[in-house]
């Protein structure tokens, strides 16, 4: 059967759901200007390490290095005060922002915990910053680029391809075999994140790993060789059994965790018996649209809930609710 693409059509009229304000979508909103044509520019690089106004995320492993201030935390540091703080792993040429070079500082894991008993620092997981809110959402997303970019690096230092170890180049953007000569760059994994829907009701699943009465969408890697909406069809098929027809793309996120990029969509249910794959979710069932409201808005008489609004599940959910998209 041939499963024909559609894209999302907003319906008309209010939502009869008082959901709130639109709250905003984690690790979006990156305002940095890459300045991609400056990654070879070694002068300007140099000059801008040395001018005494560069600055830096300072990220030890899973940990981001924030200052303590009078209103909150500070994730940007001076570069050479980021460079100070411990034994340095590594170092990304972000780009500019309001003309002033951003780095990202990889700092040795090990020295973590001293950091944490640092009465003037303050030091939490990337996940927690955005969940709490705790940084302005520019500076989370560019966190989002430098944390996904310093994990490639402690994690690609040797060539596939002939196994002598890389030096990095451009910035931090690619590395290069000094023996074989290949170039190796960053890559982003694609994940396909999506509600099924069938007329007034949505399919969600929870996984083992999730807190405690939170549901969600299902969503797995696209496949080489494989579109979005395949990927979508097959993903639903394989952990809920579920086949699934139209689908829309609604929105994509960085995920950090530790290099996706979430793909949001819809897709149309044409089967509604579910089977589930154990080895992939814990369970999975149909919402009715307004139980899904009270997921939302955690009102649910059982205590059930979805993800935090930094999670891109929370939005596919919302736009469902609110009427969008029609099939």
């Amino acid at each position: 059967m041939t499963h024909p693409a559609a894209e999302s059509r907003p319906r008309t009229g209010a939502s009869p759901y008082d959901l709130g304000p639109r709250p905003v979508l984690g690790y979006v909103g990156n305002t940095i200007d890459r300045a991609t044509e400056r990654r070879e520019d070694h002068a300007f690089l140099a000059a801008q390490e040395t001018n005494g106004i560069a600055n830096a995320y300072a990220i030890a492993g899973e940990w981001v290095v924030m200052r303590k201030a009078s209103e909150g935390f500070d994730p940007l540091l001076p570069l050479e005060d980021a460079r100070a703080l411990a034994p340095v792993r590594g170092k990304i040429f972000l780009g500019l922002r309001d003309g002033d070079a951003r780095f990202g500082i990889a700092l040795d894991p090990a020295a973590a915990d001293g950091l944490k008993a640092r009465d003037d620092l303050f030091v939490i997981d990337l996940r927690s910053i955005a969940v709490q809110g705790l940084v302005p959402t520019q500076d989370i997303a560019t966190l989002a680029e430098a944390k996904a970019m310093l994990h490639w690096h402690a994690r690609h230092r040797f060539c596939a391809n002939c196994g002598a170890e890389t030096q990095t180049a451009s910035a931090g953007w690619k590395r290069v075999c000094p023996a074989c000569k290949v170039e190796h760059f960053p890559r982003t994994d694609p994940v396909v994140i999506m509600l099924a829907i069938d007329g007034d009701r949505c399919l969600l699943g929870r996984q083992s790993r999730f807190v405690k009465g939170v549901w969600s969408c299902l969503a797995g890697f696209v496949e080489p060789g494989e579109t979005i909406e395949a990927a979508v069809r097959r993903e639903t098929h394989e952990e809920a059994g579920i086949e699934c027809g139209y689908v829309t793309y609604l929105a994509s996120q960085p995920w950090p965790f530790p290099m996706s990029l979430m793909i949001g969509c819809h897709a149309q249910a044409i089967t509604t018996n579910i089977v589930v794959d154990r080895n992939e979710l814990e369970d999975a069932r149909w919402f009715s649209r307004d139980e899904a409201a009270a997921l939302l808005m955690r009102t649910h008489p059982d205590g059930l809930a979805t993800p935090p609004p930094m999670a891109i599940a929370h939005h596919i959910i919302r736009t469902w609710i609110e009427g969008v998209p029609t099939f």
